[in-house]
């Protein structure tokens, strides 16, 4: 085995575990995880069998396995920001329902308020 084989293999099962351990803590939400996860086993994958990555490569046409892992890399990413981008849009939907919300009940409590002063004063 190689040097560079075992500096990715360590690599790829230290990205591994603190993903897994950012879930443990909940500081990532299992839902975000699972891409970060699955990317971590396909790198692990590739790292441990690297003639499957070389297979893999010539199969989809690249003849030259890293530029399949920088297309899988910039894949990963792009699905990363879309992913996100989802998820942002979502939040920013809900937030502006709950800011209308939450102006609304503040506008009936205020009139409530004021009707309850002005029985207050009639009495």
């Amino acid at each position: 085995m190689e040097l560079v084989q075992i500096l990715s293999i360590t690599i790829t099962i230290s990205i591994l575990i603190f993903v897994i351990e950012l879930i443990r803590r909940n500081a990532l939400k299992e839902k975000y995880a699972l891409l970060w996860l699955l990317s971590s086993l396909v790198l692990l994958l590739f790292s441990i069998w690297r003639s499957l990555l070389d297979f893999v490569a010539v199969f989809f046409g690249f003849y030259y396995s890293p530029s399949f892992l920088f297309l899988l890399a910039f894949g990963f990413l792009l699905l990363i920001t879309l992913h996100f981008s989802v998820v942002i849009s979502t939040m920013s939907e809900k937030n502006k329902k709950l800011a209308q919300d939450l102006g609304i009940m503040r506008e009936e409590l205020d009139r409530i308020k004021k009707a309850g002063s002005t029985k207050e004063q009639k009495s």
